[in-house]
């Protein structure tokens, strides 16, 4: 009888441990899934933040940084993007030697560290280019509007393990947008050069030579064919490339003399791009407007006389689970602004609903 109770209470024992053991569920994060809301601020109040927006909810938890580290991010939010757990915020203040990069954790935007001036300098874009490996494209140190670029751009190579700059990558003045594909990042241009500079992502170094496409060329995305597809500012061109050739196979004239591409998004399938047509009317007390237009990645030309949508947007993204269309909308410099989310219609697009969102959002990230 003893031998039994020993052995019943060993067990009992053993039980008891296993159960204490357990390591409880994770909590959820409080920003698991839905849509980040980059909001750039004004330029000289230092005041851009992001939004969280669940893609159910019809309000969004504003300045989330700010929330999760009890301090602003400090100047305008010029881009964002996650790269295996970690978030990287791109902030451009309009003091000098103020510029950084925030690292924060993806999902409760807590800060795991600052990259910091002087190796960042008007950070523009930033792109994954690895595991633990971020891309961020800097202007360097701006000038008056005669000289506005007077030193070449550069891009970080940033550790996010170790939160440290490996190395700066040369490159053309102006630089910006960044899109990659495959094993390479093509990098674009304000800066009023003609070529798609190509960054091989494995050796950290410039492929010589680059795309030469047109005057302030910039990427947007990789269609559903795979082809690339870039903005050329000065010719007011869609221009697709083989990125396998380097090769331009096609260019789209968008906008006109008056009118100009603003903001631009490719669809959930990868077949449709939307653009916003912004110009200033002149019977309007010069006051700046803007119209959607949409094309077909194999239309062969661009009919842009009828608009989806008679309004300007200071920023559009696809999400590209629901395939809706956010649109951002910038009442004033200083005002808060809000978020129209459409749904694709045919040719067209239907109202779903408006988001208040913070000053000038401009850019969405989806998760």
């Amino acid at each position: 009888m003893k031998k039994q109770w020993r052995y019943g209470t060993l067990a009992g024992l053993w039980a008891l441990s296993v159960w204490g053991c357990k390591t409880p569920d994770p909590a959820p994060s409080p920003y698991e899934s839905g849509v980040y809301i980059i909001n750039a601020g004004s330029s000289f109040d230092n005041n851009g933040s992001i939004s969280y927006l669940p893609r159910n909810a019809a309000a969004a938890s504003t300045d989330i940084f700010n929330a999760a580290n009890a301090r602003p991010l400090g100047g305008v939010v010029q881009d964002y993007a996650e790269i295996d757990g970690k978030g990287v915020v791109l902030v451009d203040n309009s003091k000098v030697g103020q510029d950084k990069v925030e690292i924060v954790e993806a999902g409760t935007f807590k800060s795991l560290g600052t990259v910091q001036a002087p190796d960042v300098e008007n950070p523009r874009a930033v792109v994954a280019a690895g595991p633990n490996k971020a891309y961020v494209s800097c202007w360097d140190a701006t000038g008056d509007f005669s000289n506005f670029y007077p030193k070449p751009g550069y891009v970080l190579v940033i550790d996010l393990a170790s939160r440290t700059v490996t190395k700066k990558i040369p490159v053309t003045r102006g630089a910006d947008r960044m899109v990659l594909v495959g094993s390479e990042v093509y990098l674009g241009t304000t800066g009023g050069e003609r070529v798609l500079t190509v960054i091989d992502t494995e050796k950290d170094e410039v492929r010589q030579p680059g795309v030469d496409v047109g005057v302030n060329i910039n990427p947007v995305a990789v269609d559903a064919n795979g082809r690339l597809w870039a903005y050329a500012a000065s010719a007011k061109e869609m221009v697709r490339i083989n990125a396998a050739t380097k090769a331009v196979d096609l260019r789209l004239r968008v906008g006109n003399a008056v009118k100009s591409p603003a903001s631009i998004a490719l669809s959930q399938d990868k077949q449709v791009f939307y653009f916003v047509n912004s110009f200033v009317d002149s019977n309007d007390n010069l006051r700046e407007k803007g119209e959607l237009y949409s094309f077909r990645i194999t239309d062969g030309a661009i009919p842009a006389t009828t608009p989806i949508v008679n309004r300007l947007f200071s920023g559009l993204g696809v999400d590209p689970q629901s395939g809706l269309l956010y649109a951002g909308v910038t009442p004033a410099s200083k005002q808060a602004g809000y978020v129209l989310r459409y749904r694709p219609n045919g040719n067209g697009v239907v109202l779903v609903d408006s988001v208040k969102a913070e000053i000038a959002p401009s850019k969405f990230f989806f998760r």
